[in-house]
């Protein structure tokens, strides 16, 4: 009776695949469909001030979906999968040093809404793969910014403008690599390496897990 039962919780409650909804792993995301995402070519994406930006992934229909289920979706889990992703991109990268994983900061406000900052979960969990270490104090966004998936590239800047404020006090001295989900026009990556470079921090790489624009 007591292995029935178990068997019974076992089923009602075993994971579905967010993505096609297969139960036989028992996963958030399957291996087919992990399988299914895409990375780009071993190259720099683009530069901001002497900075490299790099994208893991092609921006295809599940890794938007991952995306959006862990941004928007209180899908905390996919958080690893994400992590996961970029962190086999980075590997292929070949980088040497010791780096600290800066996640992209969210207004404080925007925080208590969605009650998590979808790219700290990533950082910590990419933290793992990696055996770095996170840094969520360093750099703050300061300004309550419009989301910016709708607005140009010169609004973007004035959007970003002074909407980042670093502590040095929290600095390490490592290698900087923020870490972002989209890489649209590199506008946010542009301001926080600004903001950083202002504070005499020069040493930083900035990762995203994908781009609209990946020619």
């Amino acid at each position: 009776m007591k292995n029935f039962l178990l068997n019974l919780l076992d089923f009602v409650y075993k994971k579905k695949c967010y993505f096609c909804n297969s139960s036989k792993q028992s996963v958030k995301m399957c291996t087919k469909c992990f399988d299914e995402l895409e990375h780009l070519p071993i190259r720099v994406n683009r530069r901001v001030f002497k900075t490299n930006i790099y994208c893991a992934g092609v921006y295809n229909k599940n890794l938007q979906k991952l995306i959006r289920g862990l941004k928007y979706h209180r899908q905390k889990e996919l958080a690893y999968y994400l992590a996961k992703f970029m962190h086999q991109y980075w590997q292929r990268l070949d980088l040497e040093g010791e780096f600290e994983v800066v996640p992209v900061p969210i207004f404080e406000k925007r925080r208590k809404q969605r009650k998590y900052n979808h790219m700290e979960l990533t950082a910590n969990e990419f933290a793992k793969l990696s055996g770095f270490s996170v840094n969520t104090g360093l750099i703050k966004r300061i300004k309550d910014t419009k989301p910016q998936y709708n607005l140009k590239k010169p609004e973007r800047a004035k959007n970003l403008d002074k909407a980042f404020e670093v502590d040095k006090s929290l600095y390490s001295g490592k290698r900087i690599l923020i870490i972002d989900d989209i890489c649209t026009t590199g506008s946010t990556f542009e301001e926080m390496t600004r903001t950083l470079n202002a504070a005499g921090i020069y040493d930083i790489t900035c990762f995203a897990a994908t781009t609209p624009f990946s020619e």
